[in-house]
């Protein structure tokens, strides 16, 4: 692989691997800006070049960070407004189809993407601006349906810290007066964030620890989580803790509700890479401090930053389009990415 002419995705994985870019929203707005100076000044005539320097990002991407799903889910996503814009500028897809042309039409028909198009260009950069403003407007969107699914004096669980719930919550508190049980998250504890943010914007808050989500449950009448990712069966990859919340959900026969960006949806299952990667093991000795000495010697600790959720725990998932089912997810992949790339 030259890496001389994949530099800009090389900037890219270096600036999320040190945690220059660590923000999802700014992963996926820079993803979204290398992709969009490819098309401009990349080296390329047809598509069919272009969607192979894409290919060679997302390949690229893969590899080096198997579980960033945002940067190659916003790549592939890309790849395929390339085909689709690709396939509209031709004369396969244009006004210019007849009807007979359409009814005799062989499915097996493969699109030539080498044929040259003048307008393709324009076309992209067209497609990707109003890309762009969807990602800029996506959390917003999001939260903006929040009075539709909070209502008054309800209790809403959460667990840890994550801007989509943060913004959700807050929008909902406009217009609804509700309470708000925040578990903390340890060992990070980024909990007490969350509920410091929240009772700025007067949302009464109680902050619990995990080994009392089971007891608080009861008096809950909706979970909210945010999640990393979102799997091809409609599972998440999320923050360690969001498995017990929704087990102990299920219990009391509570709904949950996912909060979860468009380019968080993901063709990667949980299977499809080692449990070290998928549930990123932090240090231990966030848990048990390296001062306790030889007594650790004899215990094994893992201290996974994220967990898996089954698709059945799940009540909806919610986008800045609506709500969804986790059975619908694989709709959204067909829509969002090409076939030929998963």
């Amino acid at each position: 692989m030259d890496l001389e002419r994949l530099s800009d995705v090389m900037q890219l994985i270096s600036d999320i691997k040190h945690k220059v870019i660590c923000n999802p929203h700014d992963v996926a707005v820079k993803t979204e800006e290398l992709l969009e100076a490819l098309i401009s000044n990349g080296n390329w005539t047809s598509a069919m070049q272009l969607m192979e320097l894409i290919r060679m990002r997302i390949k690229c991407i893969a590899q080096s960070l198997p579980m960033e799903g945002i940067a190659t889910n916003i790549t592939r996503h890309i790849l395929k407004i390339v085909c689709d814009e690709f396939e509209l500028a031709s004369e396969k897809k244009g006004e210019s189809n007849s009807l007979h042309q359409i009814v005799r039409a062989d499915s097996t028909d493969v699109v030539d993407y080498s044929e040259s198009l003048s307008s393709l260009k324009a076309a992209l950069l067209k497609h990707l601006s109003e890309y762009k403003s969807e990602l800029e407007s996506s959390a917003d969107n999001i939260a903006a349906q929040a009075p539709e699914l909070i209502h008054n004096n309800e209790t809403i669980l959460t667990i840890g810290m994550s801007e989509k719930v943060e913004m959700f919550l807050k929008s909902a508190a406009k217009s609804r007066k509700f309470n708000v049980v925040v578990a903390e998250a340890a060992p990070l504890c980024k909990g007490h964030d969350l509920a410091a943010s929240l009772v700025e914007s007067k949302i009464k808050v109680t902050v619990v620890s995990d080994a009392a989500i089971f007891a608080m449950m009861s008096r809950v009448n909706k979970v909210v989580i945010g999640t990393q990712m979102v799997l091809g069966n409609g599972g998440l990859r999320a923050q360690s803790g969001s498995h017990t919340v929704a087990l102990c959900a299920r219990h009391f026969a509570v709904p949950v509700f996912v909060l979860c960006h468009m380019y968080e949806f993901s063709t990667v299952s949980q299977g499809s890479v080692d449990d070290a990667t998928f549930y990123e093991y932090a240090s231990p000795a966030e848990i048990l401090p390296l001062t306790l000495g030889p007594m650790l010697n004899d215990v094994t600790v893992i201290n996974p930053r994220f967990d898996y959720v089954p698709p059945e725990l799940i009540s909806l998932l919610i986008t800045h389009q609506g709500g969804n089912s986790p059975s619908y997810v694989y709709r959204l992949l067909s829509e969002l990415y090409h076939p030929d790339d998963y």
